[in-house]
């Protein structure tokens, strides 16, 4: 229940994004800054996520909440240029590694998406996701955030 402690306080974010995904003509990659503060919920079975692009002039919030039922993560995005909560991804940790699948669309394209979480000490993680257009056969790889601390976690919301 507890598999996102890690992540709460503040964070500089260095991300790669392919500029654009699922364009096999296309291999180009974007970098660009995040800043980011994650707060704990219901005494770890969740958290929110406030993440600003500011090189961008974007922001999204990450909302994940623990099925305590079915013992597994629904992981949340809203992006400020949609104002919409698009569809969760679900799943959990081994170890220090975390998988998370969903069904979503992208540019009207049905695609599975799954994101993976890396526990990498105290004051690192790193977060991916991949596409896939076949039903999970393959993936491809198109945004990876490496999280520097940069503050504590601080007091729930």
């Amino acid at each position: 229940m507890n598999d996102f402690d890690f992540l709460h306080g503040s964070w500089d974010v260095a991300n790669r994004r392919l500029t654009a995904p699922l364009d096999p003509a296309s291999g180009e990659w974007a970098e660009f800054p995040g800043r980011t503060v994650v707060r704990s919920l219901f005494g770890g079975a969740g958290n929110i996520e406030e993440l600003t692009f500011p090189t961008l002039g974007r922001s999204g919030a990450t909302l994940r909440l623990f099925d305590r039922e079915r013992e597994q993560w629904s992981i949340y995005w809203s992006d400020s240029r949609t104002g919409r909560l698009d569809p969760p991804v679900v799943g959990g940790f081994a170890g220090d590694r975390g998988d998370f699948y969903g069904a979503d669309e992208y540019e009207g394209r049905p695609i599975r998406v799954h994101f993976t979480w890396y526990r990498l000490g105290p004051d690192a993680a790193r977060w991916e996701q991949e596409f896939s257009l076949d039903g999970g056969a393959t993936w491809e790889l198109n945004w990876v955030m490496d999280f520097t601390r940069t503050g504590p976690a601080t007091a729930g919301l």
